[in-house]
């Protein structure tokens, strides 16, 4: 009686039993569905990485990602059938969200469980799976008179995949049954390793062979001076070192290759097919579309796009899955989290402002402290993998299997 008692009276509280409606933003696809809900932006990440994964071994299943409204990373998945904000806590809105969509399968991540729409969901007949749970998601609510609706929603999921012991230990103590409780550590957020040409590869490793190397990714106009000021200050301490700049925008590139001119450098133009050589200070990409090829050749990479607008921050994962060492400023916008946990591992520092940069490039050029950063980044990405790879084999099995959802 004190679980119904609880759920009943939690969906009593004010504001929670009024009506409101449901709008999808797309109609269903045919196939298979799996409804992911990312509790917080960090997740986003992780969950579409894991869609991207499990799509490659399941081309017809489809994606519908909820969120509580923060800023989407692009690109996203190919099969998302749509991303919106996640439906209010009202019994109307809930049936018709899950009337309309009608899920196969549903992966909460983080926590702070929403009991109307997850009661509603495992009613529906769908197997509900709780993945990156963090201690953070399970906080008590306000009205402390009543019991956890959590504690009885936790029982709705067929399996809670923890980041951390200390998570697991709370779950357990909310009543999570030990069967279904798995301690993996974080999901992967890193996507799949950019391609490159090996034939390009060979050719520029060849010509650069003794030198040292760091990379500006995502150049834009603003920020091309700020780099160049730095390099030229790094370069009083390594005279032949060399800096690879990529225009965020390949038609800057001829711009780009005049303000250099204009600056004094000597310049090696990729889009002219021109290869660095002893005395070249800097090499011109035209462009993003070999960013695999530039992170490999680089073991130091400016992630540019920091320096200014946080709606052009780029995932710091790409360079740092290839071996290359991160280096980032303020505005890291969607992508926030993701630096934040290169950062603490010690495969990525953080700029306090500009005026820092060439002294950071020169700390962190020399071999030993990069190789030093991407060994952490590549303890993260391989973690985060296992922990994904033992979701995924979960999901196959349930989607194997899975019933068509009754009407919520």
């Amino acid at each position: 009686m004190a679980r119904a008692m609880g759920l009943s009276s939690y969906t009593g509280l004010p504001g929670r039993a009024r009506a409101s409606k449901y709008a999808p933003s797309a109609n269903r696809p045919r196939g298979q569905l799996i409804w992911a809900h990312a509790t917080a932006a960090h997740d986003i990440a992780a969950l579409l990485r894991l869609f991207e994964r499990l799509y490659q071994q399941r081309p017809d299943v489809h994606l519908l990602l909820t969120h509580q409204g923060a800023p989407l990373p692009t690109p996203l998945p190919r099969a998302l059938a749509a991303a919106e904000v996640v439906v209010p806590e009202k019994p109307d809105a809930v049936r018709s969200f899950l009337g309309h969509w009608r899920p196969d399968l549903c992966l909460w991540a983080h926590g702070n469980l929403r009991p109307v729409l997850l009661q509603q969901a495992a009613h529906s007949g769908m197997a509900l799976v709780l993945v990156n749970a963090a201690e953070s998601g399970f906080e008590a609510i306000r009205a402390r008179w009543l019991p956890d609706p959590a504690r009885q929603v936790l029982h709705s999921f067929r399996a809670v995949f923890a980041q951390d012991e200390n998570t697991g230990q709370r779950l357990l103590r909310l009543g999570l049954p030990q069967s279904a409780l798995h301690v993996v550590g974080p999901l992967q957020q890193a996507s799949m390793a950019l391609p490159h040409d090996p034939d390009a590869r060979e050719e520029l490793s060849t010509a650069l062979t003794d030198r040292q190397v760091w990379l500006a990714a995502h150049v834009n106009r603003d920020g091309l001076a700020t780099i160049t000021e730095a390099h030229r200050a790094a370069m009083r301490y390594a005279h032949r070192m060399l800096l690879i700049v990529v225009p965020d925008d390949a038609d800057d590139e001829p711009g780009f290759a005049a303000t250099l001119d204009d600056e004094g450098w000597r310049v090696a133009r990729w889009a002219r097919g021109e290869l660095p050589n002893e005395t070249t200070q800097i090499l011109l990409a035209d462009g993003t579309d070999e960013m695999g090829l530039w992170y490999r050749l680089a073991p130091l990479t400016l992630m540019a796009s920091t320096l200014h607008s946080p709606d052009a921050a780029q995932d710091p994962f790409a360079p740092a899955a290839l071996g290359s060492a991160v280096m980032f400023a303020s505005a890291t916008g969607a992508h926030q989290a993701a630096y934040a946990q290169l950062q603490a591992a010690g495969a990525a520092v953080a700029l306090p402002d500009t005026t820092r940069l060439a002294p950071v490039v020169s700390e962190l050029i020399s071999p030993e402290r990069a190789a030093k950063m991407a060994l952490a980044a590549w303890q993260v990405i391989s973690q985060g993998a296992a922990a994904t790879d033992q979701v995924i084999e979960l999901l196959q099995d349930r989607l194997d299997t899975a019933p068509p959802p009754k009407e919520a």
